[in-house]
């Protein structure tokens, strides 16, 4: 499997969906983190990611 930029925010999303059912007071964190990355990757800031 090819993992695209179109694979990363499913991927992401399924690791913060586990640690928020192992720890649920990690839940800000989680979304901070995710919105923070997806902002980052929408700017164009994290070039890299966009393959």
């Amino acid at each position: 499997m090819i993992i695209t930029a179109a694979h990363i925010p499913a991927i992401v999303a399924l690791i913060a969906g586990i640690l928020i059912l192992i720890m649920p007071r990690l839940l800000n964190f989680i979304v901070a983190i995710y919105l923070i990355f997806v902002g980052l990757i929408g700017m164009g800031l994290l070039r890299w990611f966009h393959l």
